[in-house]
Parts: C-alpha cells; structure tokens; sequence
C-alpha cells in the first residue's frame, strides 16, 4: 500500500493529479468501517489529516467559511453552535466522543450517505461546497454536489476544501430518529432553518431517499402563515398541513432500520415537533 501524507492543499491536489484513484483519508470514520468489512481495498492512500489549510474555520459578514477537517466535536463546540445551532445538532449526534473528534464535515460530504446526519442541515441552509484540485477551485450547490447512494460530484483528482453557509437571525432544529437515543445511524432526520429576515422556513429530510430532500410544499405554506412580525407559529391546522406535506416529500424504502411507512411517519411527526419548537417564545439564534 502506497500512502502520501500530504502536507498542503497543493500537495495532496498534486498527489490526486498523479493518482486520480487513490483513496483520500481524513478522519477514516466511515472509511475504516468499509475497511474492515472487507468492502473497500486501500492500495493508494491520500492523508490529509495535517493539511492545515483544510483545518478551522472563518465568518465574513453573515457567511460562513468550514474548512473540509473541521470536525463533529468543533462543530458542536461553543463557538460554532451559536451561528449554525442545528449543525451543532446534528454533530453532537454522531457517534461517541472519540469519532466527533476524528469524524469531519468533509468526509460526511464526500460518503453521500443518505444517513449523514450533516447533509439535512446543509440542504437547509443552501449550503455551497468548494472543490478544489490542480486546476483550481469550483463551487458546488449542496443539492448538485449529493448525487446518489454514496455517490457525489467530484471528478478524478479533486477534493472538497470546505463549505460555505449562510449565518441565518432565526431559530434552528435538527431531529432524528434512531433505533436507539444515542450513537446510532438515522432511520430518519429532519432539519429546519428560520430565516427571519427573508421570511422563510427551509425544511430537509435525511435517510428518507437516497439524497437529501427538500420539502419544497411545505417551506412555502409556512412561510406564508407565520406571523412574522409577531414570531408566532400557525395554528394546529396549519402545523399538521405542513407535517403533512413533508411526510409527502419522502421517498423513502423497507430496509432493516426501518420501513418506508415508518420513516414516513416519522418525518411527519418530526416536521410538526421541529416548526412549533422553533416558534417557542424567546427562540432564536445570535447573529
């Protein structure tokens, strides 16, 4: 087996140029996993765990900049929780304390896995994905950078270099369901952003089709029944029109996690807990 540590982003872009289908290691966590298994075989290896240029992370204006390394545990640390809440969320759960600390946003980017516990919110937030190899850098949407089953957008040679997200003024959740509380896979997730200063709700599914899933319907009733200047949530009917309609959004599947009927449920009952959460009195997120 063939491993290059690479010590800049030039360095492993070179290094993938050279070796287009060599297998590129940040954290490992889902790719040690595949390892052990048997599924994957790792004859040429990129490291870029000590490419600082991939680490930590930068705010311009209401924009924010996350290295690909930035990791789960500093995702849902005390400086980043407070501008991406439902990021911070979803981080926390992933795994034990050993893999937030390994696991990071790039790597969940680049599996594709409908399970990502990170995708949903970046589908939320309109989330923009820099590609970066010899040629230079590109940028992805999130919803075109997600293509399929663990599948994605980067060509031979190229690697993710971060994400950028919106800072949004509005509250935040981010809910799944696991066949247990804690250190589980998603059977279904469910991700909601406020943006009060465009007025709208953005809502993404997770684990309930093989990309993550915008509920495109039910955004819009929302948007348009909340009382805006009042920050107070629709009524019963109206809530349980929008769960109705991000149930509708799922295109989910039987497998041995869950069924396609219960992971439809699911997101019902999560769409409706998430909008009257983020509408509680005294909800918010610090800009």
């Amino acid at each position: 087996m063939t491993v290059t540590i690479a010590r800049t982003l030039d360095d492993a872009c070179a290094a993938l140029a050279d070796r287009p289908d060599a297998v590129v290691l940040a954290g490992g966590t889902d790719l040690m996993v595949e390892v052990n298994r048997g599924l994957r075989r790792m004859d040429d290896v990129v490291a870029l765990d000590r490419v600082a240029e991939l680490r930590g992370w930068d705010r311009d204006g209401d924009e924010l900049r996350l290295g690909a390394a930035t990791t789960c545990a500093e995702l849902a640390g005390d400086e980043l929780a407070p501008l991406v809440p439902a990021l911070a969320q979803a981080a926390r759960t992933v795994g034990s304390p050993q893999i937030r600390n390994a696991a990071t946003i790039g790597g969940n980017l680049a599996t594709a896995s409908p399970a990502g516990d990170t995708l949903p919110v970046l589908a939320a937030l309109d989330a923009v994905v820099e590609v970066r190899s010899v040629h230079g850098t590109r940028d992805v949407p999130i919803d075109g950078f997600v293509t399929g089953v663990k599948s994605n957008a980067l060509a031979p040679g190229e690697l993710i270099a971060a994400v950028r997200v919106p800072i949004l003024d509005g509250p935040q959740e981010f809910l799944k369901v696991g066949t247990r509380n804690a250190m589980v896979i998603s059977v279904a997730s469910l991700a909601l952003v406020v943006d009060r200063a465009g007025r709208n709700v953005r809502v993404a599914l997770g684990s309930v089709a093989p990309v993550p899933v915008r509920a495109v319907e039910a955004e819009v009733l929302a948007s348009d029944r909340i009382d805006w200047d009042a920050g107070a949530a629709p009524g019963p009917v109206v809530v349980d029109r929008f769960a109705g309609l991000v149930a509708d959004a799922a295109r989910p599947i039987d497998d041995h996690r869950g069924t396609a009927a219960y992971r439809r449920h699911a997101v019902e009952v999560l769409a409706r807990r998430a909008l009257r959460r983020a509408f509680t009195a005294g909800s918010g997120v610090a800009a």
